[in-house]
């Protein structure tokens, strides 16, 4: 046995180690590393299929109650953005550029024929951007409930909630954030889960508790993909694109959404009794959203593969 080896498993596992795990336990999803970009990515991978990517700010296990009916379809590809959830960053947290370097050679690395890109929230602001860039490189492009549409202005008392966890975090905190502004209906949710949500809960915690997350939260990456995409940037996505949207949104308010439908085209799909993560809330409706939105794009992409 070497060394190295022999000191790993003396080490004890950390809470936030052991709720990643119980969390994804009985996903249909592997996990691996990738060096890209200089980050060390922590990727979940299951199904064939056309390739779809999804892309989020707080780790790549909240796509948990869509992934098993997605993977029945399609490669899912799933990465926790760089220095968020376990991928982690060894000189601090990384700029835009690094961050567009990032997607542009997880693609590479990760596919045969161009995915279809879906990001959620802060991912949904780097998934436009990498796609204003490099229509060529996907196939379809799905904003759920993302930054970057307009100028991000949070209810405040959101902003005020997530400060206050990400100064101090606690249980009390996180929850109080969670019912608040993050799900339209927290106990509906947390039975639903059932012990997974108390293992998300955790894992989110363990995050907010982690110096270099907390880091990477406060960097001027996060704060640019917040920032608003000039319009004519947002006009040169050459890819077909779908919005799909939390009704009750306290983030990026819906309205937001109907906007940049009218201006680009962008079908806009609404999914009732949700916040900023339908795909938690109510992943029956967003499945269909997203079946809709992947339309015949996924079948021809299917037949090229």
């Amino acid at each position: 046995m070497s060394r190295h080896h022999a000191a790993n498993e003396r080490r004890p596992r950390s809470a936030g180690e052991d709720a990643r795990e119980r969390l994804l336990s009985g996903l249909p999803v592997t996990e691996r590393r990738l060096q890209l970009a200089g980050v060390s990515t922590a990727v979940l991978e299951g199904g064939d299929g056309p390739p779809i990517v999804l892309l989020q700010g707080e780790f790549a296990a909240v796509w948990m109650r869509v992934i098993p009916e997605l993977v029945t379809t399609h490669r899912v590809i799933a990465p926790d953005l760089p220095g968020l959830g376990a991928s982690e960053v060894s000189d601090g947290p990384p700029d835009a550029k690094t961050a567009l370097t990032w997607l542009d050679e997880l693609i590479e690395q990760t596919r045969a024929i161009p995915p279809v890109l879906v990001g959620k929230g802060p991912g949904g602001a780097l998934a436009a951007r990498f796609a204003i860039e490099h229509s060529d490189r996907i196939n379809r492009l799905v904003l759920v409930d993302t930054h970057g549409l307009d100028r991000y202005r949070p209810a405040p008392g959101m902003a005020v909630s997530f400060i206050g966890v990400l100064l101090r975090p606690t249980e009390r905190g996180l929850e109080r954030g969670f019912r608040n502004y993050c799900f339209a209906d927290l106990d509906r949710v947390r039975a639903e889960l059932g012990e997974r949500y108390e293992w998300m809960a955790a894992y989110a915690l363990d995050r907010f508790r982690t110096p270099s997350v907390k880091a990477t939260m406060r960097s001027r990456l996060m704060k640019h993909l917040s920032a608003a995409i000039p319009p004519a940037d947002l006009a040169r996505i050459a890819v077909p694109t779908t919005l799909i949207w939390g009704r009750h949104d306290l983030g990026v308010r819906l309205n937001v959404a109907e906007a940049a439908s009218a201006r680009y085209g962008w079908p806009l799909h609404v999914i009732e009794n949700a916040r900023d993560d339908p795909a938690i809330e109510q992943p029956a409706a967003f499945m269909d959203a997203l079946r809709t939105a992947l339309g015949t794009a996924a079948v021809a992409a299917g037949r090229a593969g």
